[in-house]
């Protein structure tokens, strides 16, 4: 599985989630199987609220859930509609955050539990 966390820097797993998934300034990729990561430049980070296009950043990288602290609903129906879940965890290290997912007990962010605006959090 390959899952796509949103960071500040480009620092692999010692890499701080950003709060918000469409404005931060990277993607880590970490797929659980090979156990590998790569960076993405975020080159969508400065949109209009509603305006994220993940899918158009991601899309060649095939990833399979996003874990963020949170997102807007627009996000999510996109993501959605490439068979991409979202879940939330608060923003720590992607090592903390993969630790977390792989425990299964993280919340799924849905178009009802999304943020409504930039600052939701």
């Amino acid at each position: 599985m390959r899952i796509c966390i949103p960071t500040e820097t480009k620092d692999g797993l010692k890499a701080k989630a950003y709060d918000h998934f469409g404005s931060a300034p990277y993607f880590t990729i970490y797929d659980t199987e090979k156990e590998t990561f790569k960076a993405l430049d975020n080159t969508n980070a400065h949109h209009s609220h509603g305006m994220c296009h993940p899918i158009g950043v991601l899309g060649t990288s095939s990833i399979d859930a996003v874990v963020c602290q949170g997102m807007g609903a627009r996000a999510i129906q996109k993501l959605n509609e490439a068979n991409v879940k979202a879940y939330r965890a608060a923003g720590e290290t992607v090592a903390e955050i993969i630790k977390k997912f792989k425990s299964g007990k993280l919340e799924e962010i849905t178009v009802q539990n999304a943020c409504a605006q930039h600052g939701c959090h």
